[in-house]
C-alpha cells in the first residue's frame, strides 16, 4: 500500500511496502547472478536476488528516470548558453549506519546503473577515503571519534565533489584501508568523469555549516538506509565475529590481535563497548538526524530485509 497523506494532510513522501515497491520494477530485467551478488554483498549482509528484485531493480528504474531528466534539464540549459560539453555527472548520496548495508547498496546501484545504456560508466566513492590519517587523528585527540563529522577531511570531500561536478575529466583522491584501518600513503583512486558519480557514507547528508557548502549540496537524489538501533547492533557485532575469523586473521590487519592474542569473550566486549560508545553515539547524534533529508529511504526489519520505501515526490 502507498500513504501520502497523514491524518488527511496532504504530504510530499509516499510510502510503499515492499509488495507495492516491488510492483513497480515493471520489465526492468535481472541481470545479477549469484556469483555477481557475492562479489557486491558486505561482511555478513544476507542481501539475496530476491531483494535486488523487489527492491533495488525498482530503484534502479527510478533512479534512471531521474538521470534522464536531469540529461536533458541540462542539454536545455547548455543550449541555451551554446556550449556543447558532456553535462555534469548525476551525483548520488548514499547514508547510513556502520553496518546497516549502505556499501553493498551502494555497490548494487553501481552494477545495476550501469547496465542502463545512457550512462554506462558509473563511479563510487567512499568518503572513507577522505578520513583524516590516524597520525592526524591521533595529534587531534580524535581516534576515538573516528566516522565522526570531525573526523574527516571534509573540505577536500566538497573540492571534490564540486570538481567533478563541474566537469573534471580525472581527478585522484585518498585511499582508505580497512584492512590497515588508515589512509594508504602514497596509494590514490583515480575518478575519471562518469555519468553517475555515487557517494557512499555514514555522514553524507551532514547539513553545513553556516556560510559554507556540504557534499550533500551536489547530490541530484539521496538514498538512507534505515533500521532500528537495536537490529543495527546485532548487525555489527555479527559483523566483527566474522571478520574476527577472516579478515581480522591477516597478520597485516590493524585488529590482528582480536583474532589471535584476545580470547573470544573479550574481542567481544570490545566490539560491544566500541558499538556502545562510537558507533552508537554517531548514529543517534549525528547520522540518524539526516534521514529526513534523504529523497529516498529504506526501512529494513531485523532479518536485514527491507520492508518498506518511503520516496520524496517533490
Amino acid at each position: 500500500m502507498s500513504q501520502a497523506t497523514k491524518n488527511g494532510v496532504s504530504s510530499p513522501y509516499v510510502e510503499l511496502d515492499r509488495e507495492a515497491w516491488a510492483a513497480l520494477r515493471a520489465s526492468t530485467p535481472l541481470s545479477l547472478t549469484e556469483t555477481d551478488l557475492a562479489e557486491l554483498r558486505g561482511t555478513s549482509d544476507p542481501t539475496s536476488l530476491e531483494d535486488v528484485r523487489d527492491i533495488y531493480l525498482p530503484l534502479s528504474r527510478l533512479l534512471n528516470l531521474y538521470v534522464g531528466a536531469t540529461q536533458q534539464r541540462h542539454a536545455a540549459v547548455r543550449a541555451f548558453l551554446g556550449e556543447a560539453d558532456r553535462p555534469a555527472p548525476f551525483v548520488i548520496g548514499v547514508a547510513g549506519s556502520v553496518a546497516v548495508g549502505k556499501s553493498t547498496t551502494a555497490r548494487l546501484l553501481r552494477s545495476l546503473l550501469a547496465q542502463w545504456p545512457n550512462h554506462p560508466h558509473v563511479e563510487l566513492v567512499s568518503t572513507d577515503n577522505f578520513l583524516h590519517p590516524n597520525a592526524v587523528l591521533e595529534a587531534r585527540g580524535l581516534m576515538r571519534r573516528k566516522g565522526f563529522p570531525e573526523s574527516y577531511d571534509r573540505r577536500s570531500l566538497v573540492r571534490f565533489v564540486s570538481e567533478m561536478k563541474a566537469g573534471a575529466e580525472q581527478l585522484e583522491i585518498p585511499v582508505y584501508s580497512h584492512l590497515h584501518y588508515d589512509i594508504v600513503q602514497g596509494e590514490r583512486q583515480t575518478v575519471r568523469r562518469p555519468d553517475i558519480l555515487i557517494v557512499e557514507g555514514i555522514n553524507v547528508l551532514q547539513p553545513a555549516t553556516a556560510g559554507r557548502l556540504a557534499v550533500a549540496d551536489f547530490f541530484d537524489f539521496s538514498i538512507y538506509v534505515d533500521a532500528k538501533v537495536g537490529n543495527i547492533r546485532n548487525w555489527y557485532l555479527d559483523r566483527f565475529r566474522e571478520l574476527r575469523r577472516t579478515a581480522f586473521s591477516d597478520p597485516r590487519s590493524y585488529f590482528h590481535h582480536m583474532a589471535t592474542t584476545t580470547r573470544e569473550e573479550e574481542a567481544l566486549e570490545f566490539a560491544a563497548n566500541t558499538w556502545r560508545t562510537i558507533n552508537e553515539v554517531n548514529l543517534v547524534e549525528n547520522i540518524q538526524p539526516t534521514r529526513g533529508r534523504a529523497t529516498l529511504v529504506l526501512y529494513k526489519g531485523d532479518d536485514h530485509r527491507v520492508r518498506r520505501v518511503r520516496l520524496r515526490k517533490t
